[in-house]
């Protein structure tokens, strides 16, 4: 039985690590908070926690997939001003709504809910101030691996 354990352990131990971010952290990223053309806003995607990590849905964008929600993760997209609809989806989907405006930064933030055979991952409109606190301690995702 302890031989199950620690079996069962060490899986649960090598999918937590795979399925975390891996890359640059942001505080050596530092990216600007700004979009490089003035005329358009900036979202950053992130997911601050390890629970349910190797639960990972497609974020689709106004219809388009725009990455993964990757735990410990980060990544951010200029986009024209206008209405936007962020989706994930595992067992159900989940989606926020907001208006990004003219050099305007917004900031998702996924979390994990418990569903009924799997966890859910929905976003979250969060402010700046809340959002600089957790995005701190997420790694950057590249285009290549966040869109795999």
């Amino acid at each position: 039985m302890k031989r199950v354990f620690n079996i069962g352990l060490l899986i649960f131990s090598i999918m937590f690590f795979v399925s975390c971010a891996s890359g640059v952290p942001y505080t050596q990223l530092n990216p600007s908070l700004y979009p490089e053309n003035p005329n358009n806003g900036r979202i950053f995607f992130y997911r601050p926690s390890a629970l349910g990590a190797a639960i990972q849905p497609k974020i689709i964008m106004n219809g388009e997939t725009i990455g993964t929600a990757i735990s410990h993760g980060f990544f951010y997209l200029d986009r024209q001003p206008g209405d936007y609809e962020v989706v994930t989806s595992t067992e159900v989907k989940r989606k926020v709504s907001f208006v990004l405006d003219e050099g305007q930064t917004r900031y998702i933030r996924f979390n994990i809910g418990m569903g009924f055979f799997m966890g859910h991952v929905y976003g979250e409109l969060v402010d700046s101030e809340e959002a600089m606190k957790e995005i701190e301690k997420c790694k950057y995702i590249p285009e290549e691996k966040r869109k795999s």
